[in-house]
């Protein structure tokens, strides 16, 4: 089985120890466990109590019952214990759902730009993999004309993410509405990594997920982006029951259970989603406008509003290949973003803008910095 590199991961792993200022991170700004704790207004020294009288064996090995039915609350159709599978974070349910569903010979069509994972494993997989490409004059929201000529009498899945990363759109109830009929004229699966879901900037969870909207819809989330939590590494399917016990056949190969301890954690944040959820669109939608202020206000950047999520991609009308201006701005000042060429998307790089508004303010007068730079030598497009 070949596969392609994983272009994000490989960039971040490359140089985001040594950044001095990290707009790159997708996260809003994570919370300690102190954090949390205080958050749900339980005693420190009685949690950690607990805690040490833990017995840390395999635990439930779908996900324990009580958090299992805290996820079903995420979810506007009801739901139950039975429809959804803990995983190792969201790139674990996405692997899972994907390793699932897909097989030699498949066809599947994915948009882009998006999370690489989405539609290189699938080619790994042996899969044929038309993909759409989201663009911005249409506010990063797929063409479904476009849509309805990629999409095959034989396709087994088209794989979409939304809330989307990079581009912070949020394709609405009525856009996903029409993805499922297009997969329903020929029985295709819709696979949505949803892992932004919630970060909605008018509200959250005012969307609908794609396993409320369509029996074929396999809906992939964590506790990473949404509540602050990427250090617990858990995350989720939600899916018709039938399909969560294939997906059980194929998880017993590469993992057991999640940790006890993450299962415990991630109880207590979900249990307290509304006070986590204020903080955290309030750092989102803050930070949001002093990006789009950076934007404005600066020469040679544009970019499309992002309405969800904690992410951007910021469009530059500079000579130079993503990839070459990124390393540059982080080798002239530690100012490091992710390029445009991660996604396929040229001429672009993506900023993450939801940590505390003092990095993203650093980080953003940073890129500026060297922007001026590249003015100054010319290499003005």
């Amino acid at each position: 089985m070949e596969i392609k590199a994983f272009e994000v991961e490989e960039w971040m792993n490359r140089y985001e120890d040594d950044a001095t200022y990290n707009i790159a991170e997708t996260c809003v700004e994570s919370l300690k466990v102190g954090e949390l704790l205080d958050i749900a207004s339980i005693e420190r020294y009685e949690f950690f109590g607990k805690l040490s009288e833990t017995k840390l064996t395999y635990g439930a090995i779908p996900g324990s019952v009580d958090l299992r039915e805290e996820i079903t609350k995420l979810y506007h159709k009801k739901k139950t214990t039975d429809n959804v599978i803990v995983t190792n974070g969201g790139i674990g349910a996405n692997f899972l759902a994907l390793f699932t569903l897909v097989g030699p010979g498949d066809e599947v069509v994915a948009v882009y730009p998006t999370y690489q994972q989405l539609y290189s494993l699938p080619e790994a997989l042996g899969a044929k993999v038309r993909r759409l490409r989201l663009e911005p004059e249409d506010g990063y929201l797929p063409d479904m004309n476009k849509l309805r000529t990629l999409v095959k009498s034989n396709t087994r899945a088209i794989v979409i993410n939304t809330p989307n990363n990079p581009t912070g759109a949020c394709f609405g109830e009525a856009v996903m509405k029409e993805i499922a009929a297009i997969a329903d004229t020929v029985g295709a699966w819709v696979v949505c990594d949803e892992v932004y879901r919630g970060l909605e900037h008018d509200g959250s969870y005012l969307v609908p997920s794609i396993a409320d909207i369509y029996e074929k819809g396999i809906s992939t989330s964590s506790m990473s982006k949404v509540y602050s939590l990427a250090g617990l590494r858990l995350g989720w399917i939600a899916a018709d029951e039938g399909f969560i016990k294939e997906c059980f056949k194929h998880r017993d190969y590469n993992m057991i259970s999640c940790g006890m301890i993450d299962d415990a954690l991630a109880l207590i944040a979900l249990k307290n989603k509304e006070k986590i959820l204020e903080r955290n669109l309030k750092i989102v939608v803050e930070n949001k406008k002093v990006l789009a202020d950076w934007v404005e206000g600066t020469d040679g950047v544009s970019f499309v509003l992002p309405n969800a999520g904690t992410t951007a991609l910021i469009k530059y009308d500079y000579d130079m290949g993503s990839e070459d201006l990124c390393r540059k701005m982080f080798e002239y000042n530690g100012a490091f973003v992710v390029p445009g060429s991660c996604f396929e998307f040229e001429n672009h790089f993506r900023i993450g803008y939801a940590p505390k508004k003092e990095v993203l303010v650093e980080g953003l007068a940073a890129v500026s910095s060297f922007l001026q730079q590249l003015g100054h030598i010319g290499a003005l497009a």
